[in-house]
């Protein structure tokens, strides 16, 4: 369907049913809450999680990076490594080369976590009742709205 050629009526356009943000938002919810269950025990959560997984592939990275990839600001993502520190996964040191930035990098137990969590995406594929070939295009098309 190309809403673009369609002709505007705001009376089609206000109903819930017809808003492409309202699936996204209620999807996104429960693939979160899924999580929920296996963070819960480890003591995290989503948006830890997620700020694990980038850490993982790159420690020691400035917080503005962190923010770009997690697609978050400032704002939300300070508390949130506030709080990983007080539970010992991360440290924030300024940076030597460039005092005005903070870089993230793992501590001991923000490194073993990554054990702690490496079954949890097997135990989430199992609960999304969708084909590996239907979750590769649902992540071209979110891509496609992520980046613009």
């Amino acid at each position: 369907m190309d809403m673009q050629s369609m002709p505007y009526n705001p009376d089609e356009a206000l109903k819930l049913d017809n808003q492409l943000c309202f699936p996204l938002y209620a999807a996104s919810r429960k693939i979160i809450n899924a999580y929920t269950p296996y963070l819960k025990p480890l003591g995290i959560t989503y948006t830890q999680y997620i700020t694990f997984m980038v850490l993982w592939e790159k420690d020691s990275i400035p917080v503005r990076d962190l923010c770009t990839r997690l697609h978050l600001d400032n704002g939300t993502l300070t508390p949130l490594l506030k709080k990983m520190e007080e539970q010992g996964f991360i440290t924030r040191h300024r940076d030597s080369g460039d005092e005005r930035k903070v870089r993230i990098s793992l501590t001991d137990a923000g490194r073993a976590m990554k054990e702690k969590c490496s079954d949890i995406p097997r135990q989430i594929g199992s609960c999304v009742r969708i084909s590996p070939e239907e979750a590769r295009e649902l992540y071209t098309i979110l891509h496609k709205i992520i980046d613009g």
